[in-house]
């Protein structure tokens, strides 16, 4: 087991709850969550601890409302940058399922420059972003549930046509939050997509 360092990053008024976990040395991996979810999620499942001994340095948030931050006045754009910032990461890859992955989705097409990719797994948000989707330069991994009900995998197929940098994964018969009763596949793929680039 790795050490999972608790902190709070005050960001406008606004206080941030994060797990940090692994070297500082390592690639940058910033983890988000979805709408029922939460940081510690990733603290539960082994996502941080696996990360950690894959050598990469990874930070989960929470968004304001959600675990224990606090609800603000920033945007979830406004925070992940804060984060970024103030942490001083390096260019992270993003990795977002659900409402996280739309929060990742947005902030690349507005903040290319301080992104290196994205993890995303059933993002919702595709749809309404799919004009802009060819603007997404940078590696992308999409996860999707086979039996997604929330982001159908027509969305994937979406990103995976629009976005020149994508690669598509779909763990058959798996539902929507699909890193949860998949996680050995889930931590498999992420370390293969983080070790490619």
């Amino acid at each position: 087991m790795h050490d999972i360092i608790e902190k709070k990053i005050g960001l406008s008024g606004c206080e941030i709850h994060v797990l940090e976990a692994g070297g500082v040395q390592g690639r940058d991996v910033v983890l988000l969550h979805g709408m029922k979810f939460q940081a510690e999620t990733w603290r539960q499942l082994g996502t941080l601890d696996f990360l950690a001994g894959a050598g990469f340095h990874s930070v989960a948030v929470d968004l304001p409302g959600f675990g224990r931050s606090k609800a603000g006045n920033l945007s979830p754009s406004d925070v992940l940058r804060g984060v970024i910032n103030d942490l001083q990461l390096d260019n992270p890859v993003l990795l977002g399922p659900s409402m996280g992955g739309r929060v990742a989705l947005e902030f690349c097409l507005e903040e290319a420059e301080l992104v290196d990719g994205m993890i995303l797994v059933g993002p919702v948000g595709v749809a309404e972003n799919r004009g802009r989707l060819h603007e997404i330069k940078v590696p992308v991994l999409a996860i999707w549930g086979g039996e997604d009900a929330i982001s159908p995998l027509e969305n994937g197929m979406t990103l995976e046509r629009k976005v020149s940098g994508c690669r598509l994964v779909v763990i058959d018969g798996a539902p929507h939050p699909c890193y949860l009763d998949h996680s050995d596949k889930f931590h498999a793929e992420i370390n293969d997509f983080l070790n490619g680039l």
